[in-house]
C-alpha cells in the first residue's frame, strides 16, 4: 500500500506520524496545488488531504486510489460523485477539537472582556513603577457571573461552551439555526431574543443556508451596546463590513474572531487595517489546533485507514 499526504503542514510537523508507515510506503508533501495533485497520486492507494480538493482532475490519473481521508469535519472539497462512480472511499473526522475550541472561545472572551492588553501594555511599558495607588483600573470590566450568553449552534462544541459559560456563572440561552436540534436543559429562543437579550454571543454553527450572513448590520443593531461577539464557526456567518461598521459605531462592545471569510486573511479585509485590539481580536483559526486536539485527529485518521485496510484483506 501507499500512502499520500497531500498537505501534511496543515496537520502541524511536530506530531509523529512514523506509525502510518506500518500500512506501506508514506509519501508526504507540505503542501499540494490542484495542478500537483495528478502526479503525485497517481499510484496511491490512500490519500490524506485537509484543503486540497478531490474531483476528477486532480485524481483521475489515480488508478489505484481506494480511500480519501480528510483531516477535517467539512468536507465540501470532495466531489463525493465521482468518487462513488469510481468506488473510492471517503472518511472525515468529527468531534475531535470540542475541547480545544471551547478553550479558545473563553480565551478570546476574557482578552477583550477584561481589557488584558490595555493593562499588560500598562505595566509593560513602564506606567505602574511608581504609580501612587497598588491598583489601576481605568478600564472598567465586568463579572461573568449573572450575564446572560447566547449561543448560536447547540452542538457538541457550543454545550461544552454552555457547560462552562454556567460554571462562571452565566444564564445559557440559545438558538437553533436549524430548528431541528433541541435542548431541555437551556432556554430556546428565537434569534431576535438572542441579540437583544445576550451579553456575549458565541457562534459554533455551521456554515449552510440558514447561517450564510446571519450576523449583519440588522443582526448587530438588536445586539446590547455592551455585548461581545465570539464566532468560532465559519467566517462568512458574519458580514464583515457590517461588523466593523458596527464596531466603528460602537453598536456593540467588542467582536473575537478566529474564523474570516478569506483564510488565509484576504488583502482587501474589511479588518485588515482595524488595529484596536481592543475592540477586535482576531485568530488565524486556531481554535482547533491544539496538540491534544491535533494529536486526537490523526490517531483516528490512523484508526479509519486501519480499519478500512483490514475491511480488504477480509474480503479477499
Amino acid at each position: 500500500m501507499k500512502l499520500v499526504f497531500l498537505d501534511r503542514k496543515t496537520i502541524g510537523e511536530d506530531l509523529d506520524l512514523s506509525k502510518f508507515k506500518e500500512f506501506g510506503e508514506v509519501e508526504m508533501y507540505p503542501f499540494s496545488t490542484p495542478e500537483e495533485v495528478p502526479e503525485r497520486v497517481k499510484d496511491a492507494d490512500v490519500i490524506i488531504i485537509n484543503k486540497v480538493p478531490v474531483n476528477e482532475q486532480t485524481i483521475g490519473t489515480a488508478e489505484k486510489l481506494k480511500l480519501v481521508c480528510v483531516t477535517a469535519t467539512g468536507t465540501n472539497n470532495l466531489d463525493k460523485e465521482y468518487l462513488d462512480s469510481r468506488g473510492i472511499a471517503w472518511r472525515n473526522v468529527a468531534g475531535y477539537s470540542t475541547d480545544s475550541v471551547a478553550q479558545h472561545t473563553f480565551a478570546m472572551l476574557f482578552y477583550l472582556y477584561e481589557n488584558l492588553r490595555y493593562y499588560d501594555s500598562y505595566v509593560k511599558e513602564g506606567n505602574y513603577i511608581g504609580d501612587r495607588m497598588f491598583t489601576h483600573f481605568d478600564k472598567v470590566f465586568c463579572e461573568l457571573a449573572g450575564k446572560t450568553w447566547g449561543i448560536i449552534g447547540l452542538g457538541a462544541i457550543g454545550k461544552r461552551v454552555a457547560e462552562i459559560a454556567e460554571c462562571f456563572g452565566c444564564k445559557v440561552q440559545y438558538y437553533s439555526t436549524s430548528g431541528r436540534n433541541h435542548n431541555n436543559k437551556y432556554q430556546e429562543v428565537d434569534f431576535d431574543t438572542l441579540l437583544a437579550t445576550s451579553d456575549i454571543v458565541s457562534i459554533h454553527a455551521p456554515l449552510d443556508e440558514n447561517t450564510l450572513h446571519l450576523m449583519n448590520q440588522d443582526a448587530f443593531s438588536k445586539m446590547k451596546r455592551s455585548a461581545f461577539l465570539i464566532n468560532v464557526g465559519r467566517g462568512p456567518i458574519i458580514v464583515e463590513q457590517d461588523l466593523r461598521d458596527a464596531l466603528e459605531q460602537e453598536q456593540i462592545a467588542g467582536a473575537a474572531l478566529d474564523v474570516l471569510d478569506v483564510e488565509p486573511m484576504a488583502e482587501n479585509s474589511p479588518f485588515k487595517d482595524l488595529k484596536d485590539s481592543s475592540r477586535l481580536l482576531i485568530t488565524p483559526h486556531i481554535a482547533w489546533a491544539s496538540v491534544e486536539a491535533r494529536t486526537r485527529l490523526m490517531d483516528i485518521i490512523y484508526g479509519q485507514v486501519k480499519k478500512f485496510l483490514e475491511s480488504l484483506e477480509s474480503e479477499q
